[in-house]
């Protein structure tokens, strides 16, 4: 025996010994690399991310080695794929090369721009895992094929443009943990098959466009930690059973059509949720309930069994019931309490926990500030003591009956707020005084105003704006620094002006502009955005003003049997891009307000760009044979001149097209000396 293991060590080193001396032999297997190097081969790339990532891709070493790829040190086969922010550009082929690395267990492609429909041979690897497949724009249906990768325990395809409904063959993968599915455009209802899933820690299927009724038996879900359904066309009650789920403790399910009462079952051990999210929805009272007293017809008091709560929004229940605000004086652990549209009943002698540091109290018919904000050292959310808060930040007093700020000029300048909504209240004029830390404020009734121009905001533009997404009509970011790309979500669809120019702003102009049907002022000029000519402003009815000059536009401004058509447009300026191509005669044939005599009423050219004329500084760039001159009109110029300077910005920009002006009654009291010599000017 002892010679046996002697003889065994021996051979052991001297096998070791030999693996030292002998040259480096490569773990990776030839078909592998030859995989990995063709499918980097059918994208291009954009930006130093790929560079980094992909420089070392050569045949001459080996690709185990490679950055983003690990390797099985016994096969040599890659099991994982990790392309993270790579700047791919171009579909995923169903032949793909990719797809012989069969045996991946992890893909990571995310967020790349691959924009098509994820092919079927997605379900082909059979080992794989992890599947990360977020902000790909992939778009149509999700393939059934998925249901064959019986070994996936995460399933990521969030921020794509996937439509249709949910294939009913997910509820194959018994091993799933993560299902997230945010932010398409998918369709259908909950399977009741998916209750088979029963690993599943976190489902998140927000804004997208599902709808009916979610299954009674969702306590099925026995591990389910996170369940958001929020900002959906969900409806019926919202089950009971998902508050009997013991391990939840993010719940979101805003913004739906949920209705009837809030039921909480019995529950039999201590509920760990720390977020629960149900504001938007049409629920109602009574809440019937055995734990206590019902308190009008509303039971708010199932909340006091939730201890662990940290965030509790229950804004807009649709109740007429009265919450006794006192109900949330024990939650210690309690930093984000929305309440809005709700009737409060306030105690003047309230004491909640301090640590509260997102407060939301708007539509509660309060009249004058709650006496226990004055504990509350950590707000950021008037008398003259709020405004000495050191952790105030966000101020939302919108929808109530303020008519005024109390506190000296000193106090509230020096205040640290930097975001301030006091709209539909009783403010008058003077508008009141404000900090001089604010960046943004709402004080609008219906429709938002926000005019930022000429200051010198860096960075990238805030993705808060989409918290007016249903009122602002005017978005002027003019003249700063901003940079980055336009985010998306910024575009409400009551938008009628939106003015980013002179920033350095990048990437591509957002196609969620399609949405604001209103839009008529749009520049961008200026900037720093790479894109082709955006065909698709045409199917904005009311355009009336283009300004893309001075970017990184490029391509054609021409597509072959399909039709450009402005019917409405009086100023198109694309100069200083890289366009390339030659446009036919009749391209401006469909621009009709262009190309005939144009009737502008005073008050047609007062709303061009969405606001008074005598509220703000504007500016426009004419360009004449070449040369450019800017036009200024100040505050203090007469509202006729700055009429007369868009009349000829508008000639300035389509010279030779327009035939000519007829301005009705507004001409004969107007200057006709100022106006004819703009106009030989440009003849």
């Amino acid at each position: 025996m002892m010679i046996s293991w002697s003889l065994c060590l021996i051979f052991s080193l001297f096998n070791s010994l030999l693996t030292f001396a002998s040259p480096a032999k490569q773990l990776c297997r030839s078909d592998q690399k030859n995989a990995l190097l063709e499918f980097k081969s059918e994208f291009h790339f954009n930006g130093m991310a790929a560079n980094e990532k992909t420089q070392r891709w050569t045949n001459t070493t080996d690709c185990c080695s490679w950055d983003s790829i690990s390797c099985d040190i016994k096969t040599g086969n890659v099991v994982e794929l990790n392309l993270w922010g790579s700047s791919l550009n171009g579909s995923l082929r169903s032949n793909s090369s990719l797809f012989r690395l069969q045996h991946l267990q992890s893909l990571s492609l995310s967020p790349n721009n691959l924009a098509g429909i994820l092919p079927d041979s997605i379900g082909n690897f059979k080992y794989l895992k992890v599947l990360k497949l977020y902000g790909c724009s992939f778009f149509g249906n999700i393939p059934s094929s998925l249901g064959n990768l019986s070994y996936l325990t995460h399933l990521d395809l969030d921020g794509n443009d996937f439509t249709g409904e949910l294939p009913e063959s997910l509820s194959n993968l018994h091993q799933l943990t993560n299902l997230l599915l945010a932010s398409s455009k998918l369709t259908g209802n909950f399977h009741h098959a998916l209750l088979n899933l029963s690993e599943l820690t976190a489902i998140d299927f927000s804004s997208n466009q599902f709808e009916g009724m979610l299954p009674s038996n969702m306590s099925s879900f026995s591990k389910l930690e996170y369940f958001d359904m929020s900002v959906n066309s969900f409806s019926g009650p919202i089950p009971s059973s998902l508050f009997m789920i013991p391990s939840l403790t993010r719940l979101n399910l805003e913004k739906n059509i949920f209705s009837g009462p809030v039921e909480i079952g019995n529950i039999s051990s201590p509920s760990k949720l720390q977020e629960l999210s149900l504001g938007g929805n049409n629920l109602s009272g009574p809440i019937p309930g055995s734990i206590s007293k019902l308190r009008g017809l509303v039971d708010f008091s199932i909340f006091l069994h939730l201890k662990s709560l940290t965030l509790l929004d229950i804004s807009h229940l649709n109740t007429r019931s009265m919450l006794d605000l006192s109900l949330f004086s024990n939650f210690t652990s309690l930093t984000l309490l929305h309440l809005s549209g709700n009737n409060l009943h306030i105690s003047s002698t309230l004491h909640l926990p301090s640590p509260i540091g997102s407060l939301g109290l708007s539509s509660c018919n309060i009249s004058e500030f709650p006496m226990f904000l004055r504990t509350q050292t950590g707000l950021a959310r008037t008398s003259e003591w709020l405004w000495t808060l050191p952790g105030l930040g966000y101020l939302d007093i919108s929808q109530n009956s303020f008519s005024g700020f109390e506190g000296t000029s000193d106090v509230i300048q020096r205040s640290p707020i930097e975001m301030l909504d006091i709209s539909s209240n009783s403010f008058q004029d003077p508008f009141p005084l404000l900090p001089n830390s604010t960046r943004i404020v709402v004080a609008s009734d219906n429709q938002s105003t926000l005019v930022l121009t000429n200051n010198n905001f860096s960075g990238s533009i805030p993705r808060c704006f989409e918290n007016f997404n249903t009122t602002l009509s005017v978005l002027h970011l003019r003249n700063n620094s901003l940079s980055g790309n336009i985010p998306e979500e910024v575009f409400s669809a009551s938008l009628i002006s939106l003015d980013v120019g002179r920033n350095k702003l990048s990437g591509e102009l957002p196609k969620s502009l399609i949405n604001c049907t209103k839009l008529e002022f749009l520049n961008v000029e200026d900037n720093e955005v790479s894109d082709t000519f955006p065909f698709w402003l045409r199917m904005l009815p009311n355009l009336q003003i283009i300004v893309l000059r001075s970017n990184r536009f490029h391509g054609p401004i021409f597509s072959p049997g399909d039709s450009l058509s402005f019917p409405k447009l009086l100023i198109f300026d694309i100069s200083e891009n890289l366009f390339t191509g030659v446009l036919p005669l009749d391209y401006f044939a469909g621009w009709s307000t262009m190309s005939s005599v144009v009737y502008i009423a005073y008050d047609k050219l007062h709303r061009f760009i969405g606001f008074t004329f005598s509220n703000y500084h504007k500016s426009v760039v004419l360009a004449n044979k070449g040369k450019e001159e800017e036009r200024k009109q100040d505050e203090e110029k007469e509202e006729k001149d700055q009429v007369l300077s868009w009349i000829a910005a508008a000639i300035a920009y389509a010279p030779g097209v327009f035939c000519g002006f007829v301005i009705g009654h507004i001409l004969s009291s107007y200057r006709h000396d100022w106006f004819l010599r703009i106009f030989r000017s440009f003849a």
